[in-house]
C-alpha cells in the first residue's frame, strides 16, 4: 500500500490447479534423492565417486562374465559378488547417506518441509526407499550383467538360461538385503548430524569398528562363541545371512544360521523405528 493508500495490484493470484497431495511429494523426495545419490542434476565432482564405484563394480562383473564365457567356470556367485564388493558399498553409503539426509540439516529445509501435509513417515520413506534404490541398483546391475554372460554362453539352451534366472534371483535378494542394512545404518548416522564429513566418518567407524569384535569372540575357546562372532559386526551379519542361504563365504555358523536371518531384520526395523523416531521429534519443533 503506497503511502497514497493506493492498493496496487501486482499479479498475485490464488493456484485453482491440482494438488496432488502427500504421495506426490513423497515421489518427489524419492526421484530426487535417488538422482542425488548419483550426482545427477549436480555437478561434474558430486558424479566422481559414485560413479567411480559403480565403474569399478561393473568391471568386475564384465571379468567375471568374460571369464565365464571363455572358460564356462564361475568364479564369482550372485550371492558372493554383495559380499566381495562389501568394502565399496560402505564407501558409498558414507558419502550418499549424508547427501540424502545431512544436507537438510544443514541448509534448514526441515522445517519448509514439515509446514506442508508431509510427515516424518513419508520423508523417511522416501529418503529410505531412494537410498535402498541407490544401494540395490549398484549391486542388482553387475549381477544382471554377469547374468547375461553366463545366459549367452550356456550349452544347456533354454534349461541352462532358467537355471541361471534361478540362481541370480536370489542373488538380487541378497543384494536387497545388503541394501536395506546399509540404507538403515547410514542413514540413521546421517540423521544426526548437518556436517557431511562428520556423517561419512560415524558411517564408516559404524562398519569397521565393529569388525575387531568379531577376531576377538572368533578367537574364544568356545564353539557357540564362534559361530556366534559375526552377529556383532553389520557386515559379517549380512555375510552371515548369505552363508545360510548357501553362499561361500568360508563362515562356520552351525545350527544359528536362522538367528542370523533373525537379528537382520530386526537390525533394519530397529534402525527405521529410530529414524522415524529421530524425525518426528524435528517435525514437531
Amino acid at each position: 500500500m503506497s503511502e497514497a493508500g493506493v492498493i496496487h495490484d501486482i499479479g498475485y493470484q490464488r493456484y485453482d490447479g491440482p494438488r496432488l497431495g502427500r504421495f506426490a511429494m513423497q515421489q518427489a523426495l524419492y526421484v530426487h534423492g535417488l538422482r542425488a545419490a548419483f550426482g545427477l542434476g549436480r555437478s561434474a565432482k558430486a558424479k566422481i565417486f559414485p560413479w567411480l564405484v559403480f565403474g569399478i563394480m561393473l568391471l568386475v562383473a564384465v571379468i567375471v562374465a568374460a571369464i565365464r564365457s571363455i572358460t564356462g567356470e564361475s568364479v564369482l556367485s550372485y550371492l558372493d559378488f554383495a559380499g566381495q564388493m562389501s568394502f565399496l558399498i560402505i564407501f558409498f553409503t558414507a558419502i550418499v547417506a549424508p547427501q540424502l539426509v545431512s544436507r537438510d540439516l544443514r541448509a534448514g529445509t526441515l522445517p519448509l518441509y514439515f509446514s506442508r501435509p508431509l510427515r516424518a513417515a513419508d520423508y523417511v520413506s522416501a529418503k529410505f526407499a531412494a537410498m535402498v534404490s541407490a544401494v540395490w541398483l549398484l549391486l542388482g546391475v553387475p549381477q544382471f550383467i554377469m547374468f547375461l554372460g553366463a545366459a549367452f554362453t550356456t550349452t544347456d539352451g533354454v534349461k541352462g538360461v532358467f537355471n541361471e534366472l534361478g540362481d541370480l534371483i536370489p542373488g538380487w535378494g541378497y543384494s536387497l538385503l545388503w541394501a536395506l542394512t546399509f540404507a538403515g545404518i547410514g542413514l540413521l548416522v546421517a540423521s544426526f548430524t548437518g556436517k557431511q564429513a562428520f556423517a561419512a566418518g560415524g558411517i564408516v567407524a559404524v562398519f569397521l569398528v565393529t569388525t575387531p569384535i568379531v577376531g576377538v569372540l572368533s578367537s574364544l575357546p568356545s564353539t557357540t562363541a564362534n559361530q556366534l562372532a559375526f552377529l556383532s559386526s553389520p557386515m559379517f551379519l549380512i555375510a552371515g545371512v548369505g552363508q545360510w542361504m548357501g553362499g561361500n563365504f568360508d563362515m562356520e555358523l552351525g545350527r544359528f544360521g536362522p538367528i542370523y536371518g533373525i537379528e537382520a531384520v530386526c537390525l533394519i526395523a530397529a534402525c527405521l523405528l529410530i529414524l522415524l523416531a529421530r524425525y518426528r521429534k524435528v517435525a514437531s519443533l
